[in-house]
């Protein structure tokens, strides 16, 4: 193969998509054909597995950017197995002058990529990585001590004080496919050869009446969300009654969308000619960005993040073990209107509002007082968003043991949090639907409804909908009780 014809191997990983991906921009730009590749690696030591949600999602990604691959001449070839025996094949094989990607930031993950330069680079092959996840580097935000920050006001201040990210890449209108050798396509594997949709049973009904996934999903969602709900972002955001959040969420956990393409959509939409910071709801909108950025900067110097307290005073709590009532918060049959209707939302369409997803983590982990990895476990298996930051990130935040953490003494009453954010029960009626008969005043606690006011709205008590698992108050002095002796000792970050 003659040199100027020597393919750039384009690794798709978490950037499923072609606007602004700087691995496939800079591929295509450098007139060489592209060979572009997916690998499902979940054997490589550290890796964690996709949840089933994620794993529907992550079909749906495939297929899409298979398809505008296809329309604009290129192709997507998929592989199953060990990223880095399998990328050293495919780069050797195919003759490549070099292998581009966009980087990640989980620690098996980091690992792989830099066993890939290191062996890419010793066979004369060139290796590079691009950001093409987050607004800055995790490594290029510290402290006035070149230490890592630990609460989110002075992080968020200090990316602010970096300036803008860079421009969005434009999708490229033309690819110039690289044929595969033959050596390389007995190891291919189809789509549906990755097993990442359910069959028996299909659980994902209500997944696919809920999203359209890929990178056409996610510009439709971020044009609906700007035209509709920015203007009222700061407050309707907070409602789960109310259509008022972005819903992004998942196609940036895939890299469906860019968060620099989020963050220019939503200046030119929101505040064109404003300063930033001027605007209350674009200003919230693009903090929430902010937030997941910190989840980054925290995953990228805490990896363990998922599995081990971040505040270890917390390795001490002696947590409950109580499986029935973790099976009944899963299944949203906790007795508490507002938990069981977020937990149903989300196993109904692999997602839930945000507010209610802090009410039902506060739930678990005070209310119950199991340790928060129960839950971020759960989380993981059952979104479409499971992302490895924003995920461990808030459930510590929570619980208390995470960095910038809620106090561990605010514990939510699912009572008042309805009666303040579902103020006619309406998120409650939709999900909980044994209850849509109550009148709003009780549909948040439907315990405290007088028997005619039952019996009129069809609800009997432990039958049709269970009883209180336990008592709020009761609930909340044994969580302080539990959290007895952490104010005394000085918090330490792992």
């Amino acid at each position: 193969m003659a040199e100027d014809q020597s393919p750039i191997v384009v690794w798709f990983r978490e950037d499923l998509r072609l606007s602004d991906n700087p691995a496939l921009w800079n591929a295509v730009n450098s007139d060489q054909p592209l060979l572009c590749v997916f690998i499902l690696d979940e054997q490589s030591a550290g890796i964690r597995p996709f949840g089933g949600a994620a794993r529907w999602w992550l079909h749906g990604s495939l297929e899409a950017l298979g398809n505008a691959l296809a329309d604009r001449g290129g192709q997507l070839h998929i592989f199953r197995g060990s990223a880095n025996e399998l990328i050293l094949r495919i780069a050797t094989a195919s003759k490549a002058s070099a292998v581009f990607w966009n980087r990640r930031y989980g620690a098996a993950e980091r690992k792989i990529d830099e066993t890939a330069k290191q062996t890419l680079r010793e066979q004369g092959i060139a290796a590079e990585s691009f950001n093409g996840h987050l607004i800055h580097e995790p490594w290029t935000v510290k402290n006035s001590s070149q230490r890592p920050y630990r609460v989110f006001s002075a992080f968020w201040r200090a990316v602010q004080s970096l300036g803008s990210p860079a421009q969005p890449h434009p999708r490229p209108e033309h690819l110039r496919p690289s044929a595969l050798p033959a050596e390389l396509s007995r190891s291919l594997v189809s789509l549906d050869d990755l097993n990442l949709e359910p069959h028996q049973p299909d659980w994902a009904s209500g997944l696919r009446l809920t999203w359209q996934r890929g990178e056409s999903g996610a510009q439709h969602c971020l044009e609906e969300f700007l035209d509709d709900r920015l203007t009222s972002y700061a407050t309707a955001r907070d409602r789960p009654d109310q259509a008022g959040t972005s819903r992004l969420s998942p196609y940036l956990r895939f890299g469906n969308i860019s968060v620099r393409e989020v963050w220019y959509a939503a200046l030119a939409k929101g505040a064109a000619s404003l300063e930033f910071g001027t605007e209350r709801n674009l200003e919230k909108m693009l903090s929430e960005l902010g937030w997941r950025e910190f989840s980054y900067h925290l995953l990228y110097h805490h990896p363990e993040l998922a599995t081990r307290n971040f505040d270890s005073r917390f390795d001490e709590i002696a947590w409950r073990s109580d499986p029935p009532a973790i099976a009944a918060w899963q299944k949203g049959r906790t007795g508490y209107p507002l938990v069981d209707a977020g937990m149903r939302e989300l196993w109904t369409t692999g997602w839930m509002h945000n507010r209610v997803r802090m009410i039902v983590a506060s739930f678990l982990t005070k209310h119950l007082f199991v340790d928060w990895r129960e839950g971020e476990r759960w989380f993981w298996e059952t979104l479409v968003d499971a992302d490895p930051a924003n995920n461990p990130a808030s459930w510590q935040w929570v619980a208390g043991s995470g960095a910038d953490a809620a106090p561990y003494f605010r514990i939510f009453n699912p009572v008042l949090q309805g009666e303040k954010f579902d103020p006619d029960g309406n998120y409650v009626k939709r999900w909980v639907p044994e209850l849509s008969k109550l009148p709003s005043a009780f549909v948040h606690k439907p315990w405290k409804a007088s028997p005619v006011q039952l019996q009129a709205a069809e609800v009997v008590l432990g039958e049709t909908y269970p009883h209180r698992i336990v008592d709020h108050e009761f609930a909340r002095d044994r969580a302080l009780e539990g959290f007895r002796g952490l104010k005394s000792s000085p918090a330490k970050a792992k």
